[in-house]
């Protein structure tokens, strides 16, 4: 029996079985997180500030090349994991847990934006960020960035990668590893966008360090507050359809 081709990003899967808005959805949710933001900042800074703009445009691709890879490699991971027999026996409750996941993860993001900094806060813990910014700063060279681009992909996922695990276990309940590799690819896509955007307007000189620091600090409230809106949207969705 010859094998299903794999199917492109244009036709991925009946759309009876998958609402495609939902994974673009928790993709731009986790696309929007600060921590990605700032690190990628962090690990410009200097080389911006010291006018090496060939070089910053070369670091960052690859750190975000890493982020893609390692998020990409993790995501296969969890979909098999998920698919597995024994996981599915129980698709019936895991559509409502999935649901239920995104609802909690929109909660905690409204938090965030009424109490950002107290208690459980939907980034990278406070104490772990003083190391990781030690880390970053010694990046000068490709594969440093690269595996930089892995280690924070690490550091980010047990508090920001709520969204991902959420599409996961979405797409494990309604189609096979197959399919779900080319929209995993995009999902991450989506993902890495607004850090490829922003790297080059760096770059570019259409912006700044300095102002993309205070955008960000500016506006970290209201990034949790659209991310949680979104996010409980998208449960109350999964729950009631």
């Amino acid at each position: 029996m010859a094998l299903e081709p794999c199917p492109t990003i244009f036709h991925l899967a009946n759309p009876s079985s998958l609402n495609f808005s939902v994974i673009t959805l928790a993709a731009l949710v986790d696309s929007i997180n600060p921590c990605a933001i700032a690190v990628l900042l962090i690990l410009l800074e200097t080389l911006l500030l010291t006018n090496q703009r060939k070089k910053a445009l070369k670091i960052g691709l690859i750190f975000i090349l890493g982020l893609y890879i390692t998020y990409f490699i993790f995501g296969i991971g969890l979909f098999s994991a998920l698919s597995l027999e024994k996981i599915q026996q129980f698709a019936p409750y895991l559509h409502k847990i999935i649901g239920g996941l995104a609802i909690l993860i929109g909660l905690f993001n409204i938090k965030d934006f009424f109490f950002y900094g107290k208690g459980f806060v939907m980034e990278i813990p406070r104490a772990w960020r003083p190391q990781l910014g030690v880390i970053l700063r010694t990046v000068t060279s490709p594969i440093g960035a690269l595996l930089v681009g892995a280690i924070v992909t690490l550091f980010e996922l047990p508090c920001t990668g709520g969204p991902y695990i959420f599409a996961l276990g979405y797409l494990s309940s309604i189609t096979t590893c197959l399919k779900a590799i080319p929209i995993i690819l995009y999902y991450n896509l989506i993902f890495v966008l607004p850090l490829l955007i922003l790297t080059g307007l760096l770059v570019l000189g259409f912006a700044n360090i300095e102002s993309a620091h205070r955008w960000r600090e500016k506006n970290v409230r209201l990034l949790h507050l659209i991310a949680g809106i979104i996010m409980l949207g998208l449960g109350i969705w999964v729950i009631l359809s």
